[in-house]
């Protein structure tokens, strides 16, 4: 019988400190945790199909919230059927639920539908801000990075081997995924 641990976040850059934190102030001892950084748009999640594998009968499955495991009624409510048919509890923290209680079902399924409504508004909301930009001739979405007016020269300087392209990216201020776009822009400007 193990504490089971699940952490998700989104994105590479986003940080998993807060749900670690949770764990440890709810006091749980997690014994295997399981933990990424990958969209919870589907199941397809490395760290989640290991961990629904590593399970055993007895054992509890936490996260910090159903948000964490699944972002849609039908997820969650699958992957908690998949642990019910294994015998494994879950927790969810955020929530206060737990699936060894009838209550605890119930409230995972009102929690769950709040959830996938909450994602469908979001994606509504997405949908007629772009239906807006599109209708007034806007652009929508992150705006394209700029050449600046030094680049040329710090490119010529890259090239000839007098700068490194690391040197390159902090005298731009640029991340390197915008760098080599930049770069293969300038070069197909200038070819």
């Amino acid at each position: 019988m193990s504490n089971i641990g699940y952490i998700r976040v989104s994105t590479k850059e986003q940080n998993t400190g807060r749900q670690h934190a949770d764990f440890a102030s709810a006091n749980i001892k997690i014994d295997k945790l399981f933990e990424e950084k990958i969209s919870g748009k589907n199941t397809n999640r490395p760290q989640l199909q290991s961990m629904l594998a590593y399970v055993r009968e007895g054992d509890t499955v936490y996260v910090e919230s159903f948000s964490r495991l699944a972002r849609s009624t039908k997820d969650l409510l699958n992957i908690v059927e998949e642990l019910t048919s294994k015998k494994v509890d879950f927790v969810s923290l955020k929530e206060n639920v737990d699936t060894t209680t009838p209550q605890g079902r119930f409230m995972l399924t009102v929690f769950a539908g709040l959830a996938q409504l909450e994602r469908e508004n979001i994606l509504q909301r997405q949908r007629e801000g772009i239906d807006l930009c599109l209708s007034e001739g806007r652009s929508y979405g992150r705006p394209s990075a700029i050449i600046s007016n030094t680049f040329a020269e710090n490119y010529t300087q890259w090239k000839a081997g007098k700068i490194k392209a690391v040197d390159f990216m902090r005298i731009e201020n640029i991340p390197k995924s915008t760098f080599y776009k930049l770069v293969k822009r300038y070069e197909e400007q200038n070819s």
